[in-house]
């Protein structure tokens, strides 16, 4: 089969999850100020490895998964299962992606940022990937892999580890990553009980996925209240933007606990939590640069 180069890079471009990578790298960008404290050229490399480490994840998953996408319908159009891509030479950009991504970190941003970015890397494909045919909760100790990020980008940027800022950073993060993928399954839970993953739709109704859903948005939200308490913020306005954005992310997703709620659309609930996060991440980097 003949394969236009355009039509070949789009299709890498889905392997590697271009427009998740991208944002998760742009987590690394947040850390990296907020420890730092100024912009500097020496961002640039946590920021590309931790995009190159996950793309690599996002085309292992992939290539462990390609059976499993072939009985959704909303992922059996990715790369392997349509025959764009040959597990053979998806592998081999899993190798590409993952050798400079942890390259990058190592000699631009120190040992710690790359056993981190391998350690993100690892937890994704090594424990979560293959809990979710375990149990229907895998999205919890899964939320590890979206926290770790913004430490790469603190350590990068000269953190400390165990700084109660970053470790408080590492929490909000972590916490957020649950209801972003349980908001997906009130969609997508019967695809995937169809393909034999654990879902929590095989377990509870859709009115108590909404109910513990809310319960850890209320979670996110509370821990960014604690956030102004651990991190220095130079203007008291950044922390009163972070308690404002918090509150109103409560009071919009209150609905989930509405008891006639039929559906919730999922479209505009799930660009609202990430549009938060966007704020979020953009008043911590405006505290740093201003």
């Amino acid at each position: 089969m003949t394969r236009s180069r355009a039509g070949y890079a789009a299709a890498v471009s889905r392997l590697s999850k271009f427009r998740i990578s991208l944002p998760v790298a742009l987590t690394t960008f947040t850390g990296y100020l907020m420890s730092h404290g100024e912009f500097a050229r020496g961002i640039v490399f946590p920021v590309a490895g931790v995009f190159l480490l996950a793309s690599a994840a996002s085309a292992l998953n992939q290539i462990q998964e390609y059976k499993t996408d072939l009985l959704m319908p909303r992922t059996r159009n990715r790369p392997i299962p349509m025959g764009l891509i040959p597990k053979k030479e998806a592998f081999m950009w899993v190798l590409l992606f993952a050798i400079s991504g942890s390259a990058l970190l190592y000699f631009f941003s120190g040992w710690l940022a790359a056993v981190l970015g391998l350690m993100s890397f690892l937890w994704y494909n090594g424990i979560y990937t293959p809990l979710k045919r375990i149990t229907a909760f895998a999205a919890v100790p899964g939320g590890v892999v979206g926290a770790l990020p913004p430490l790469i980008g603190w350590v990068a940027g000269g953190g400390i580890l165990t700084d109660p800022a970053a470790i408080a950073l590492f929490l909000f993060f972590f916490i957020g990553q649950v209801p972003h993928f349980w908001l997906l399954l009130l969609r997508f839970g019967e695809q995937y009980e169809m393909a034999g993953l654990k879902s929590l739709t095989s377990k509870l109704e859709p009115f108590q996925i909404r109910r513990l859903t809310f319960m850890w948005i209320v979670a996110t939200a509370v821990s960014a209240f604690l956030l102004p308490g651990y991190y220095d913020f130079e203007y008291k306005i950044s922390a009163y933007s972070v308690w404002i954005l918090s509150v109103l992310l409560i009071a919009v997703f209150v609905k989930l606990l509405k008891p006639g709620l039929q559906n919730v659309e999922f479209k505009s609930s799930f660009l609202l939590i990430n549009l938060y996060y966007l704020l979020i991440m953009i008043t911590f980097c405006m505290d740093a640069l201003i």
